[in-house]
């Protein structure tokens, strides 16, 4: 009876939910042991260096145990949860053998509307990634609807892989291995093709990695006795009471390696410019009025987005990549916008995909979904990948500019100060007007300052007097 209850129980492993990504953190357990679940059903949340994502369980049954405690980082492939799926009543685990988890239900983030377009940019992916050189068989199999979101289709559910199957690849010089193992090894510096495997079917185990360590390493010499030992450094220390210490992972690790990557790869420039954009401010409100745009999110920041498309229209070797490995400029025929948004685990830019191709309507649109999408925290990996150029809108805090980093991979990204009525000469007076202040950063390696010089210039003009939007679009 126990052989046959032992074999009706499925593992569950940590899928790859982001194209390579190697790792992800246990957000939130949305179930507990004694739970029935079904095929489909979300039962957990996980961050990845991407972004948050919703986990589905591939099939029916009731929850035995789960693994890991919720803020665990666990490495892709590992087993994170367990189910009966015989059919039976399966009792949970016992208490002292369950991970440690909260008492109760999560409860959803809070509803007060807090501004979340802002920031510097933000890489795609500055993670580590697994070596693709052919086909390779996952180590667990994402669920349909985790597919579905970042290959557009909804793949065929396979059946779960034999132990031999679920390691990587081996080829003519390449061991078996799994994804966690060579992860290992590539920390430990062992050459995987030295390692005897012990594993069933010439798997390579972390046992195995150990022990070609142990075996690597030289003697320990006999102590000398007139030596003096060696000092040991004092581990660090802080005050409790006055200082706090808050782990760098998930969103923010990530967008700290980009900023970096970023900042000493492109070489940037910024500019500036200061305009007038009352009659800017004035269509705001009319279109607000429109019965055309009811419903949808209609603020400035649609039109300075619209305004930037038309100056890419005008100047389109503004949109571009560089290309390290062909040392060629790459331009870009269409526009991926992207839209620095600060949520609660870190900055992210999500882009609108082919913004230039939408209508006024259909950019509002995408502007709202993409807001209320990052500010639930329910980006997908997908949203974030393949930005040509970025908006960061500073202004909601009330900053008046900033000298923005440019998202790694694109060549350029416009800041966006705060509006607010200030002295202005119009007309030949001195009068109250509605001012903000632009900064545009670009990699000089792509665009020089003539082009960089147009391409501010054309939206500080389009914005001082809107009716341009019609005569240049």
């Amino acid at each position: 009876m126990t052989t046959m209850t032992e074999a009706s129980v499925r593992e569950f492993k940590m899928p790859d939910v982001g194209e390579g990504l190697t790792e992800a953190e246990i957000l939130k357990w949305y179930v507990q042991p004694g739970d029935t679940v079904t095929d489909g059903q979300v039962v957990c949340e996980v961050e990845t260096a991407k972004a948050a994502v919703e986990l589905p369980i591939p099939y029916d049954g009731v929850v035995r145990d789960l693994h890991f405690p919720e803020g665990t980082t666990v490495d892709v492939g590992t087993a994170i949860i367990s189910v009966d799926v015989g059919g039976g009543s399966a009792a949970p685990a016992p208490a002292a053998e369950q991970p440690a988890a909260p008492a109760e239900e999560p409860k959803a983030a809070g509803s007060g509307r807090q501004p979340v377009l802002v920031g510097y940019g933000v890489a795609t992916s500055s993670t580590r990634r697994r070596p693709r050189k052919g086909p390779e068989v996952p180590v667990q199999q994402a669920s349909t609807a985790i597919q579905t979101e970042l290959n557009g289709h909804a793949p065929t559910a396979p059946e779960p892989a034999p132990a031999a199957a679920q390691a990587a690849p081996a080829g003519p010089d390449r061991p078996l291995a799994k994804p966690p193992v060579r992860k290992l090894a590539k920390d430990l510096g062992v050459d995987l093709t030295t390692v005897v495997p012990t594993g069933p079917d010439g798997i390579i185990t972390r046992e195995d990695v150990h022990a070609a360590v142990a075996a690597a390493a030289p003697a320990a010499p006999e102590p000398s006795v007139a030596s003096a030992p060696a000092a040991v450094p004092a581990p660090a220390s802080y005050d409790t009471a006055r200082e706090t210490r808050i782990p760098v992972k998930g969103v923010r690790k990530a967008t700290a390696a980009a900023m970096v990557g970023s900042a000493f790869t492109a070489p940037h420039v910024t500019e500036f410019v200061t305009v007038d954009v009352t009659r800017t401010m004035k269509l705001v409100e009319e279109l607000k009025a429109d019965k055309e745009l009811a419903g949808l999110r209609v603020n400035p920041l649609l039109l300075i987005a619209k305004a930037l498309l038309v100056a890419i229209r005008r100047n389109p070797h503004v949109n571009a990549s560089w290309d390290e490995a062909a040392q060629e400029i790459v331009v870009k025929h269409y526009v991926n916008l992207g839209i620095a948004a600060a949520t609660p685990r870190g900055l992210i830019v999500p882009n609108i995909k082919d913004a230039h191709a939408k209508t006024l309507p259909q950019l509002a649109e995408s502007l709202g979904e993409l807001v209320s999408t990052a500010r639930d925290g329910k980006t997908s990996p997908a949203a974030m990948q393949g930005g040509t150029v970025t908006i960061t809108n500073v202004g909601v805090f009330g900053v008046d500019t900033g000298t923005p980093i440019l998202n790694s991979g694109e060549s350029a990204i416009l800041a966006v100060g705060a509006i607010k009525p200030q002295p202005w000469v119009h007309k030949g007076k001195v009068k109250p007007r509605q001012v903000t202040t632009l900064a545009l950063s670009f990699d000089h390696r792509l665009v020089d300052g003539e082009l960089g010089s147009k391409v501010l210039a054309d939206v500080a003009a389009i914005l001082e007097q809107p009716k341009r939007l019609i005569t240049w679009g």
